[in-house]
């Protein structure tokens, strides 16, 4: 299906990270990236901020009479107070000058110092010595034509685009390293438009770079909801991912104070224990066998088996559905094998999801979509509404979508998934679920299966299995001129062959071998 990106837009962000590549020389991709993005977050808060800045300064309605350097001013209305020192006129007026690395790190710090949700997050990167200060000041050159004369507001959603599209790219360039923090924005985009976060508590219990939370406010956004009736949730044990995640959320103005960080990660240290969450979207690591099980035997949240200590996939599972409201519903990524495995009590704990009526619908994804691994792929979607509660009464039924054939290459390696089809897979879902019943079965794509039919395939929920093979499109040609040009193409190939090796004997014979 062909691409429907604003190609003005995207060609705007793709030129914009070129040039910056361009600059970063000798320096790894997994380092230059802290040094772009915390650039362009520092540059997003100082608009914001001289957006303030400047009405406070003119004096009028409400902030007549206010000081335009109170902090307590800026608190008031959720917007970052930057320092002089940290303001972007300042550090742009000194980028040509050898100490602009110390001088942007003194503005970082400056700004934690002056917010404290943002301790501890922003990249004090820029002083070291593999750093070019030449580079480093064309940088921010660059970020700094960013607005390109549009209105603040205008210049704010460019720079969040800008933003989202640097960790994209950083997450190509760094392969299997960069799915770590950044789940590929078609993927976030399907699960998120398939269960619909517009109201409640939304938790990701490995968020990464906090993908999820932003494709869910966008979703609200473009629902017409508000961005306030959600609260974000999250836990992520890599503290470098977590100040992505930190800065992503802030450049989207979403309160990240619930997003927590710990080393020891969400099944050692649950730092949301008590949470029961609305809506749930995790990418957590495929087949993770470093997840410390051992240790977590009899933990109450395996309600349904003791996972494998080799394989996580289904202590994710489970740690998920124990924290999903009594109404919640859930979309979880996983390697295609925990659709299937029956070893090390994963067949079971599957049978029991399955027979507590728990497993709503799963989607098999195409190869090729993720930048860190050619794992084949699937997304659970997992509810505890599915005996009405506005939708149609499905116990006993389970959803398969094979989506494996859709989608576009969006470059030699890359696929994607267009908006069409997003709306495609995520409508046979809504479909399926309404009680309008205007859900049909389609060969080859999608097939809702009863549970004596699942129980036949011994619990075992591949897509494939259920849904069938697409009948081939009728051409037209019948059936008897189709072998009649058949056996006429064999009929020459037969003969080419036998040319061939005449004359192939004939050269040997010219040089002395005989092969007769």
């Amino acid at each position: 299906m062909a691409k429907q990106n604003n190609k003005k837009t995207e060609s705007f962000e793709k030129a914009l990270f070129k040039a910056a590549d361009k600059l970063r020389k000798n320096i790894d991709a997994a380092e230059y990236k802290h040094i772009v993005l915390g650039l362009i977050f520092l540059k997003y808060i100082s608009d914001s901020f001289e957006e303030l800045h400047s009405k406070i300064k003119e004096g009028k309605g409400d902030f007549s009479g206010a000081n335009p350097e109170d902090p307590d001013e800026y608190r008031a209305e959720n917007v970052f107070f930057v320092p002089p020192i940290a303001r972007w006129s300042y550090l742009h007026s000194r980028a040509k000058l050898p100490s602009i690395g110390k001088d942007v790190d003194n503005a970082m710090e400056a700004i934690e110092r002056e917010n404290p949700t943002l301790k501890g997050i922003l990249p004090k990167v820029f002083a070291r010595p593999n750093l070019d200060k030449a580079a480093l000041g064309g940088l921010i050159d660059l970020i700094g034509n960013i607005a390109l004369g549009d209105t603040a507001a205008k210049s704010k959603d460019l720079l969040g685009r800008v933003y989202e599209y640097f960790l994209g790219e950083f997450a190509n360039a760094e392969g299997k390293k960069g799915g770590q923090f950044y789940t590929p924005k078609s993927i976030v985009g399907l699960m998120v438009e398939m269960i619909e976060p517009y109201k409640g508590r939304v938790y990701d219990p490995c968020c990464g770079s906090g993908g999820m939370f932003i494709m869910s406010e966008k979703f609200i956004g473009k629902h017409q909801g508000k961005v306030d009736d959600i609260a974000i949730y999250g836990q992520e044990s890599n503290q470098t991912t977590y100040r992505l995640c930190r800065m992503n959320l802030a450049i989207r103005g979403i309160d990240g104070s619930q997003v927590k960080w710990n080393n020891e990660g969400s099944f050692l240290n649950d730092l949301h224990k008590d949470l029961k969450a609305d809506f749930i979207l995790a990418n957590p690591p495929f087949n993770d066998s470093d997840w410390s099980g051992q240790l977590l035997q009899n933990d109450p949240r395996w309600q349904y088996g003791i996972p494998p200590a080799s394989n996580a996939n289904f202590a994710w599972l489970q740690h998920m559905v124990y924290h999903l409201s009594p109404r919640g519903i859930m979309a979880c990524v996983l390697a295609n094998g925990s659709l299937s495995s029956q070893t090390n009590n994963e067949g079971a704990i599957r049978k029991a999801l399955i027979e507590n009526d728990l497993v709503d619908c799963i989607v098999a994804l195409p190869k090729q979509l993720f930048y860190n691994t050619g794992i084949p792929a699937c997304i659970w979607f997992i509810s505890r509404k599915r005996s009405g509660n506005g939708d149609r009464k499905r116990t006993g039924e389970i959803l398969f979508i094979d989506a494996g054939e859709i989608g576009y290459m969006e470059d030699r390696v890359h696929r994607t998934f267009s908006e069409e089809d997003i709306l495609k897979i995520a409508e046979t879902y809504h479909n399926w679920r309404k009680k309008d019943d205007n859900y049909e079965d389609v060969k080859g794509f999608c097939r809702s299966a009863s549970l004596d039919e699942i129980t036949k395939h011994n619990f075992v929920l591949t897509p494939g299995r259920y849904v069938g093979i697409k009948d081939e499109e009728d051409d037209g040609i019948p059936f008897e001129e189709k072998m009649a040009d058949l056996t006429k193409r064999l009929s020459q190939q037969i003969k080419e062959e036998k040319r061939l090796n005449e004359e192939i004997t004939k050269q040997l014979k010219n040089i002395g071998v005989d092969l007769e």
